[in-house]
């Protein structure tokens, strides 16, 4: 909105001129989500503290560890919601359609994870919406996004290359090149959505093991949305020039800072935990912005973590089924970790080092093409 307000003053007062450059706006977009989140998050706390009163239930076949847990209120994903959607708001161009729907993507997510987190509850159970319904809900907003991606890229500037195909997928490692998916771009770009959604989801189980790779995601998707979203730096490194997907850069500093704030209370001890509403808005906002910025393949990369949570969980349900034995001790696999033995701080730590190894392989990729 301030991009949209005093970027065309620039001319008259130079002063302006800041707010044309993405950096200065996503720099000044991880500040002002930080600085919401902490002005919020000591009040917001004690509200869901007041309305929730015993807390996210805890599951009764988990790590013993976790039972000193009861009474920590959920859906602390608000506080990443508001931070991050205010400071978008302020510092992204509004008119900007990626920006647009980005942003229809994490508040939809956001809003199906707050009645997941709502039903767990007042049923309390860790079981809340129905998984067929959720699924529908997920995958019809990642249908929409994904419609509307095609939708205003195809209607792209003549200075553009022709060849661009806005339903081709990339592969890493391969320059201009688009594998043509057709009509399957689309239950293809879904999936992206709603499994990385999911992923996230699945990685939320410790004090602070979700939130800090998704903000290590966040800050390598900013750089690559900047990157192609940037004719000269685009063509350089091989990568698929998409006009206008710089300014996601701004929803990922916004993601960055409004992450800061959140871990800042969700730091073992954790006084508040994100809940559904959080990891399902923040993954679905990253998987769609890895489908704007055609990164999806990269993405499985830097978000590895997040993908090996989601086959633990897989490979243990597929193992019990067809042979009634288990893989592992338990699943998700960093309760596996903990059935170890190792404490949780030690299982938290070690997976932010994993995701940071991954997301630099990630990031390797745009050069080695």
């Amino acid at each position: 909105m301030l991009y949209n307000l005093l970027a065309p003053l620039a001319d008259e007062y130079i002063f302006f001129n800041l707010f044309r450059y993405l950096t200065f706006r996503t720099g000044c977009a991880v500040m002002t989500a930080l600085v919401i989140a902490f002005l919020i998050g000591p009040a917001l706390i004690r509200w869901l503290k007041n309305k929730q009163k015993e807390g996210q239930p805890i599951r009764e076949d988990g790590p013993e560890t976790h039972f000193k847990k009861a009474g920590t209120p959920t859906m602390g994903g608000l506080m990443i919601l508001i931070a991050g959607g205010i400071s978008t708001l302020l510092w992204a161009d509004i008119t900007n359609p990626y920006v647009l729907i980005v942003s229809f993507v994490i508040i939809s997510f956001g809003l199906i994870g707050m009645a997941d987190d709502f039903a767990k509850l007042t049923k309390r159970s860790h079981k809340g919406v129905s998984g067929k319904i959720r699924l529908l809900l997920e995958g019809t907003i990642a249908l929409l996004a994904a419609g509307a991606y095609v939708y205003f890229t195809t209607d792209m500037p003549d200075h553009v290359n022709t060849t661009f195909d806005a339903t081709g997928l990339a592969i890493p490692f391969l320059k201009d090149y688009l594998v043509p998916l057709g009509l399957l771009f689309f239950p293809f770009a879904a999936l992206v959505i709603v499994g990385a959604s999911n992923a996230v989801n699945l990685t939320d189980g410790l004090d602070g093991l979700a939130i800090v790779p998704v903000m290590i995601a966040a800050a390598c998707f900013g750089l690559i949305a900047y990157l192609a979203g940037n004719a000269v730096f685009s063509e350089y490194l091989g990568i698929h020039f998409v006009p206008g997907t710089g300014e996601l850069a701004v929803i990922c500093g916004a993601l960055i800072g409004a992450g800061m704030g959140f871990l800042w209370f969700n730091a073992p001890p954790a006084m508040v935990f994100m809940g559904d509403t959080g990891s399902l808005s923040m993954g679905a906002g990253l998987g769609a912005i890895a489908v704007m910025v055609k990164h999806e393949l990269v993405l499985v990369i830097i978000g590895g973590l997040f993908v090996l949570e989601t086959v633990s969980v897989i490979v243990q349900v597929v193992s019990f089924k067809l042979t009634g034995k288990r893989v592992f001790k338990m699943a998700p696999i960093h309760h596996h970790f903990e059935k170890m033995g190792w404490s949780e701080p030690t299982v938290v730590i070690r997976f932010w080092i994993i995701a940071v190894i991954l997301a630099l392989i990630g990031l390797s990729t745009l050069k080695l093409r």
